[in-house]
């Protein structure tokens, strides 16, 4: 018979096996990737059966594709969109959220609850009317369809609202002892405190941003404008069953930034998720 302690450590240890399995498996199609775009021989056909060690080591792959240059006109027109949808989608999800959050005014509730109402519609759904309003500003083949829908993000300003909820009020009433007005309030005490949940909502917007396929796909059509997951898209298509390994090494290549963003940013995260509620509580 095992001790409380006993079946306490079991528990423990068949638990850690299965996430450390769950963790492999999901990180094999990815090593998996790296494994082919690092094959020298790859450049024919997907090797089988598949192998995580490189049967020929080889850097080749991403020599073709930086002596393609195509990839990184792609990474410029994905990085002015990133850049400016992640400053228009955390600086309406900051406002927003410190509005529905301290904000006192009328129908504050029932406009929190269409915001709440805006994440259960589907993209596809959408797809259609915003092509119409692009189509007719005359926007198609431009940078801006893919930048100022960021600026709606519902889940982004709910986020926030928790976040601000969670801070101490009296800091807001101290600031209006003193006469400060409501944006004084938010620029000089809110915002400086809202770094955790600002990265946050960096990294996500970001993410959403640099992978987005299938609105770019509808809104351009200009080689010049494609995005990164168009190019790759295209490319695949095109060459994937040719020059597999290459085609690996631009998907490897494609999802460089979101890695390095990721690692530079998920302690706030971390820290956001606690502060903000998100944990279930």
């Amino acid at each position: 018979m095992l001790s409380a302690t006993g079946k306490g450590k079991l528990i423990s240890g068949v638990l850690f096996l299965l996430l450390l399995g769950l963790g492999v498996l999901m990180l094999y199609p990815f090593l998996w990737m790296i494994s082919v775009s690092l094959e020298r021989t790859s450049n024919i056909a997907v090797p089988f059966p598949p192998r995580l060690i490189p049967e020929q080591f080889s850097f080749f792959n991403y020599k073709l594709v930086f002596e393609n240059g195509v990839l990184f006109k792609t990474y410029a027109n994905s990085a002015i969109i990133s850049l400016f949808s992640v400053i228009l989608s955390v600086s309406s999800a900051l406002l927003a959220g410190y509005a529905f959050s301290r904000g006192e005014f009328r129908g504050k509730k029932l406009l929190f609850f269409a915001v709440l109402a805006t994440m259960m519609i589907p993209f596809e759904a959408r797809l259609i009317p915003m092509f119409s309003m692009f189509n007719d500003l005359g926007m198609i083949n431009t940078k801006y369809p893919l930048i100022f829908p960021a600026i709606i993000n519902a889940l982004g300003i709910v986020l926030v609202k928790q976040y601000f909820d969670r801070l101490p009020e009296g800091l807001r009433e101290s600031a209006k002892i003193d006469g400060a007005n409501e944006f004084t309030i938010f620029f000089r005490i809110f915002a400086p405190l809202s770094g955790p949940i600002t990265a946050t909502l960096a990294i996500l917007a970001f993410q959403d941003s640099w992978n987005s396929f299938l609105w770019p796909l509808v809104v351009i059509n200009d080689q010049d404008m494609k995005t990164v997951p168009l190019f790759l898209s295209s490319f695949s298509s095109e060459n994937g069953s040719r020059w597999v390994g290459v085609t690996m090494a631009t998907a490897a290549m494609s999802i460089l930034p979101i890695v390095i963003v990721f690692l530079f940013l998920q302690k706030y995260i971390i820290r956001s998720i606690a502060l903000s509620g998100l944990k279930g509580e």
